[in-house]
């Protein structure tokens, strides 16, 4: 290697390191540096606010975080980890800026449903599905069901599919405006089917199952079109909507469960495995029918007059049979007929 390669490799070399130990002295100094101030803001949650800037400073001071602090002394993972531990805050990143600013930047999970429990304790659900804990400090106006089966921290399996109806539900109401609106709150029954208390209006809309929710929302909202706005919302006690192309609608003071109806098409089936039987078979006999009390009358009638006809024909007939009896008795014994007068023949 020629003396000048040397040289300007030893250049290089030194030009390298002095750049290293800038950078270092410039960290050093940035690090020794205090924080000037602290901005805090929260993102993400649009209607509702369960996260609040004073939450946010209130993690800072338990990690011994604030102005004039020193960079340096500053453990910013440990304070962003110790936040992501709020069921609420989606995500938080926390960052010096050049004029050793703090920017506490958080992003807040937005609830779709409260949740009440068969023992009356209640969460909120998030779009992803994920509970959160309900907080005396804020409320959210968001679809409400009622009768969730747990209360559980690690719900079962058929408890999680509840869970996740719930939030498909929710998901569908809150994209309408109409519906969201008109749904005071929803009820899960024993079934695990669902049942929607109106705003306005005192019947129950019975959805069943989330599968199919589209096609059951069109049809209910085509029925308040067609016949609420014609005959109003008192003369239905309940709407139904969960069975394909079709909407059952109960008036006031007629029964209608789900039992109910499931005892019906068991009569159905048994009526039409009857009705195959019967014609199948060559050698029934269908019954006669009662005759009508009328035309019993009219036959009883005709009867008698029957009756009284044939008395009088045979009354008729013994007078006659008594009066040849006596023209036999008064003739006397011995007499001989008249005999005929003839005339002669000239």
């Amino acid at each position: 290697m020629s003396v000048k390669s040397k040289i300007k490799t030893i250049s290089w070399s030194v030009l390298g390191l002095s750049c290293l130990v800038l950078l270092v002295s410039a960290i050093r100094t940035k690090d020794s540096k205090a924080c000037a101030a602290i901005d805090v803001k929260i993102e993400g949650a649009t209607l509702h606010k369960f996260i609040k800037k004073a939450d946010a400073i209130e993690v800072l001071n338990q990690n011994n975080i604030h102005t004039g602090k020193t960079l340096d002394d500053i453990n910013l993972r440990k304070a962003e980890e110790q936040l992501k531990q709020n069921a609420w805050i989606k995500d938080a990143e926390l960052f010096f800026d050049n004029h050793q600013t703090l920017h506490v930047n958080i992003s807040e999970r937005e609830p779709i449903a409260r949740v009440f429990t068969m023992d009356g304790n209640s969460f909120y659900i998030d779009s992803t599905g994920l509970r959160l804990p309900a907080t005396e400090n804020a409320t959210a106006r968001v679809v409400v069901f009622t009768g969730f089966p747990s209360d559980k921290k690690i719900l079962s399996a058929p408890d999680s599919l509840v869970l996740n109806d719930v939030k498909t539900i929710s998901k569908y109401i809150t994209a309408d405006s109409f519906l969201n609106a008109q749904t005071a709150q929803i009820n899960i029954t024993q079934q695990r089917t669902y049942e929607i208390t109106p705003v306005v209006g005192d019947q129950i809309i019975r959805i069943g199952n989330a599968d199919s929710l589209n096609e059951k929302f069109t049809k209910l909202v085509a029925f308040y079109k067609n016949v609420f706005a014609k005959v109003g919302f008192e003369k239905y006690s309940a709407i139904d909507v969960q069975y394909h192309g079709q909407v059952v609608a109960v008036r006031k003071g007629e029964g209608y469960t789900i039992s109910d109806t499931a005892k019906a098409m068991r009569q159905l089936k048994q009526a039409d495995t009857k009705l195959n039987t019967v014609l199948n078979d060559t050698t029934y006999s269908a019954p006669l029918p009662k005759p009508n009390n009328d035309v019993n009358k009219n036959v009883s009638a005709k009867h008698e007059t029957k009756k009284v006809s044939s008395a009088t024909r045979k009354k008729s007939s013994k007078k006659i049979t008594s009066v040849r009896n006596k023209t036999t008795n008064n003739k006397k014994p011995g007499a001989k007929k008249p005999k005929a007068l003839m005339k002669k023949k000239h």
